[in-house]
Order: structure tokens, then sequence, then C-alpha cells
């Protein structure tokens, strides 16, 4: 017996890497064989036929690529990072400036909507610009420089603890820059559910993403190494940009749910609730129904657990259908991905949810955007006499986004206003979540969120909850990061 090595590996283009590692798994040849092996041969007509003929999906999990979304909305980017098997970072709100960045024009605005579109959204750029140096104002009187600390991380801290504040009144129409590291077949599920999105925008960088896997990654790293002629400058993943497709059973799906939740669901304005709600244990036919009708709604989780609880199981059932109808090769809606002993209902700003959005070892089932649930008003600007100024540009904008089309509306919606999101989860992520988006470094309201998911797991499990190290929102340091 030979003995045993470790063999770390230089980046390759994702497809010939996983086709490399596929043959590794299928071949008696070590691994510098098998490289020599893929160097000599196409990797098309093995993805042809064993990933898309045989449908050997895991293939595509060996190959990995790092891609970058450049200038697009916030709401864009959140469709980007909804794919669960997911690692990337996007441009923070907390600690950078976003006042003169401008913000996306939805295609599907109508052309005499475009004035109230954009009086609505300068108003909210005007009230961050007005916000702010109050804002700055009242931190520096109220946390004094301590004197071990540079004058440079000062500011940098109290403008970040700024920054949590006037994000409140960014709008989803706002820019950012999202990188992601992702398997290829991770890729391919992102570009059928970006071209199955609601939002033209959404649909544009779908396609943008598939023409992207057709041509050669930027190779600058190795262009400054001086190594560019040493570099294959393969397309990026040829293979699946080939075949990757809209998700048309999503798209198809989703809208039969909204349908019949129109048609079965006569549950009128939706009752207050509280910031995160833990329902009831369920069975799982109930839950999946549920689920699928909170997803296409605006109704609390529990409003629509109740409805749903008295029905005969043949009109649950026929819920569940809806879900699975017209699906081909299409993985399952999201929303199956239940069975969960612990599910919160969370009514939150989207700016804090944005935050909470990252977490993947949850499943989460966000409602459609909505101004429906009001917005948050965080404390410190009427500590810094500048409230009346905030709720104006809400209430503005919100008004303004009555007038136009749903899709148009959306981009709208500020990061202060509440949105509704399902967090199912077990308990290592419920004590992962508490203690990490509980500590004094985060931002105020996830903070309150992490720690009520605390208290509401200890009305269930006390002895759990117990074991949870979570810091409460009482205890703060604004100059910590």
């Amino acid at each position: 017996m030979s003995d045993a090595r470790v063999i770390a590996l230089a980046p390759m283009p994702p497809e010939k890497a996983a086709y490399a590692l596929a043959r590794y798994s299928r071949s008696p040849d070590g691994i510098e064989a098998s490289l020599r092996w893929v160097f000599d041969h196409s990797a098309e007509k093995f993805w042809e036929q064993f990933y898309f003929d045989y449908g050997h999906a895991s293939i595509a999990d060996l190959g990995h690529s790092v891609v970058c979304f450049e200038n697009v909305s916030e709401l864009a980017a959140i469709h980007v990072e909804d794919e669960r098997v997911w690692d990337g970072q996007a441009k923070s709100s907390r600690y950078q400036d976003f006042a003169t960045l401008g913000y996306h024009l939805p295609t599907e605005l109508a052309e005499s909507d475009r004035g109230r579109f954009c009086a609505a959204a300068d108003g909210l750029f005007d009230a961050y610009r007005e916000l702010r140096a109050p804002l700055d104002a009242l931190l520096r009187s109220r946390h004094p420089r301590p004197a071990d600390m540079k004058e440079a991380v000062y500011a940098r801290n109290v403008a970040a603890r700024a920054f949590d504040v006037v994000r409140y009144v960014l709008p989803l129409a706002v820019p950012t820059n999202v990188g992601q590291v992702v398997s290829i077949r991770t890729l391919e599920k992102q570009i059928g559910h970006l071209l199955a999105a609601p939002y033209a925008e959404v649909r544009a960088l779908g396609e943008r993403l598939k023409e992207a896997c057709a041509l050669p990654p930027l190779d600058l790293w190795n262009e400054l190494q001086g190594a560019q002629n040493a570099v294959d400058r393969a397309p990026l993943a040829a293979t699946l940009a080939r075949h990757a497709r809209v998700n048309e059973h999503w798209r198809t799906a989703y809208g039969a749910l909204a349908a019949l939740a129109d048609e079965v669901l006569a549950l009128g304005e939706p009752a207050p609730a509280p910031l995160v709600d833990l329902v009831p244990d369920h069975p799982l036919e109930i839950e999946l129904a549920a689920t699928m009708l909170y997803r296409v709604g605006r109704h609390s989780y529990r409003q629509i657990l109740e409805t749903v609880s008295g029905w005969h199981e043949a009109k649950r059932r026929e819920v569940i259908a809806a879900g699975l109808a017209g699906r081909g090769r299409e993985e399952l809606l999201p929303e199956f991905q239940s069975g969960y002993r612990l599910i919160f209902d969370v009514l939150m700003d989207v700016g804090g949810w944005r935050d909470m959005h990252r977490h993947r070892r949850c499943q989460q089932v966000r409602q459609p955007f909505t101004f429906a649930h009001g917005y948050d008003e965080p404390p410190l600007l009427r500590e810094a006499g500048v409230a009346d100024a905030y709720r104006s540009a809400m209430d503005r904008t919100a008004a303004a986004a009555a007038t136009l089309a749903p899709e148009a509306a959306a981009y709208l919606l500020p990061f202060g206003q509440r949105m509704r999101c399902l967090f199912k989860m077990d308990f290592a992520e419920v004590e992962y979540i508490s203690r990490l988006r509980s500590g004094v470094k985060g931002h105020f309201s996830y903070r309150a969120v992490a720690w009520e998911m605390k208290q509401r797991l200890a009305e269930r499990y006390p002895f759990l909850a117990e074991r949870i190290d979570a810091t409460p929102p009482w205890i703060e340091d604004s100059l910590k990061r």
C-alpha cells in the first residue's frame, strides 16, 4: 500500500475541474493522471452524456466559479442571493455611503408614471442626506471618542451607526454589487430562477449570467502576474450556458398558487402580528399547504395556518398539487423543504432582513414585497429631532407607490418598510442565529429578532433556550464593530 498523500490543486475551469474529479471517482488513476486525461479530451461530450442525458447532477457540484454582479438594484441582488446553496457578499449599507449612487429605473414603469417614481426616489435620497448629519452629531455627543481610539477609527464607527439608521430610507432601486462563489450546479439553477423572476431587470440579469458562462472569465490576477499566456482562456461553463433555461415550472406554479390563494383564502386585512412568532407544531401536509399559500400572500403564517388546519384534507391537497403541477426536470419549489419543528414567522424591516437573508442553514420563505405592513421608526430619529422628516419621506413614497404597477412599486420600497419571512430551522441554527445576531456589533433591528427567537423558544423549550448565550438588546456598545 502506498503512503497517503494530500494534494491541493490550482484553480481550473469549473467544467474541467468537475470532469477531472468525476473521472477520478470512476477510474483507478490518481488525480495527476485524471488531470492529464481531461487536458487531452473534450469535456463537452462528458457533460452532455452524464449531466444532461443521464442526470448525474452531483457532478456539477465539483466545479466552482466566482461571479460578480455589478450595478444591480438591491431588488435584483435579493434574487441573486436567493439560492440556498450559495456563498457570497453584497455591498454593505451599514458601512458604505449610498448617498450618490442614484437608482435603477424599472422598465415596468409607464412613461406617465416616471415623474412620480423619480420624485419619490429623489425624496428618499434627499432624506438620506438630511438625516445623516443630525444622527452623526447625536452619536458623537453620546459616545465621545475614547482616548485610546484614533479619530479615523472613531469616525468610521460613528458613521456605521449613523448608516444603520439612515439606510431605512434607501429604496430597493439603489444599486449594489454582489460577489458569489458557487458550484456550476447552483449556477445553472440560478440562471433558471432569474429568468423566471417577475421583474424585467432580474430576467435580463439571468440572460447576462448565461452569456457570461459562455465567455472566457476575467483573468486579471494571472495577467497582473504576467502569466496570461499560460492560462486556459476557455469559456467559464460553455455546456451549462448552452443548456440553461428559464425555470417555467416555478413561474407557472407560483402564478397558479397566487390565483388559488385569492380563491380559497378570505382573510381580510392582515391582523397585528409580533416581531417574531414561533408557530405551533402541525402535520406535514398542513405545513406544506400553509407554506405555499404564505409564499404568495401577505398574511401571517398563524392566520393562514388556522384557516388551512380547518380544511378537509382534499382541499389542502389541492394546494399541494398546484405546487407540483407541470413539473418536469426542475427541482421542487423551495416551499416543499418542509417538516421542521421550529418555524418562526418574522415581521421586520427590509434592511434588517437583508442581513438575515444570508443564513443558509435554514429554509426562508419570503412573501412578495408590499407597503401593506407599514414601516419601522428607529428611536434615534426622534432623539436626533429628524423623525418628522423621516415619516414625511416614507409616507410620500408609499403614496407614490400606490399609483404604480406592483412590479415598479417594489423598487420604491424603502429598507425601513416591514416585510414577512418564515425562518424554518433546527435547534442548532436557532442557537447560532440567536447567539451571533444578538451581539453588540450587530444592527439593532436583527439583534431584536435574534433575541426574540430565543425568548419564543424559551416558552416552549426552556431547557434548550437556557443553553443559548444570546446578548439582550439593551446591552449596547455603539463604538464596537
